[in-house]
């Protein structure tokens, strides 16, 4: 088992895979390589809100999401700045109640909202955040 909270020893996508214990932590990995060709970079962050190991994707120096690892399940963190907002705010509506009430309890700060998004399988959250990672792509 690998131990998170270690900076000494960085783990592979595989360790941090299999921690989660979530099939659908590699799959949202590989999907976000193969459709936006980002690469995931694991990186120890020191911050006193999550310090520990993470993966962040990537390209030219902007963040597409980063990945905090849990026993069972991932937490997505996305960014919803000012030229997200309306189109989120666009599509929020056909999306889960799940997802419609994370972005609610967001505050939103500077003119961003730092959605945590906790992902256990391939349901329509999974879906969901897919989508608000389009939009921050395309954006």
């Amino acid at each position: 088992m690998i131990e998170l909270q270690n900076k000494n020893i960085c783990p592979t996508l595989e360790e941090i895979g299999e921690y989660t214990g979530s099939p659908a932590f590699m799959q949202f990995c590989g999907e976000i390589k193969e459709t936006y060709s980002y690469a995931g970079k694991i990186e120890y962050s020191s911050c006193s809100m999550e310090p520990g190991w993470n993966v962040k994707f990537k390209k030219a120096g902007r963040t597409l999401c980063t990945i905090y690892p849990r026993e069972t399940y991932f937490t997505v963190m996305v960014v919803v700045g000012p030229k997200q907002k309306a189109p989120v705010e666009g599509i929020l509506p056909e999306c889960s109640a799940e997802l419609q009430d994370i972005y609610n309890r967001t505050r939103e700060g500077n003119g961003q909202r730092w959605l945590m998004i906790d992902l256990e399988n391939r349901g329509q959250l999974y879906r969901d955040t897919l989508r608000l990672l389009e939009i921050r792509r395309n954006s």
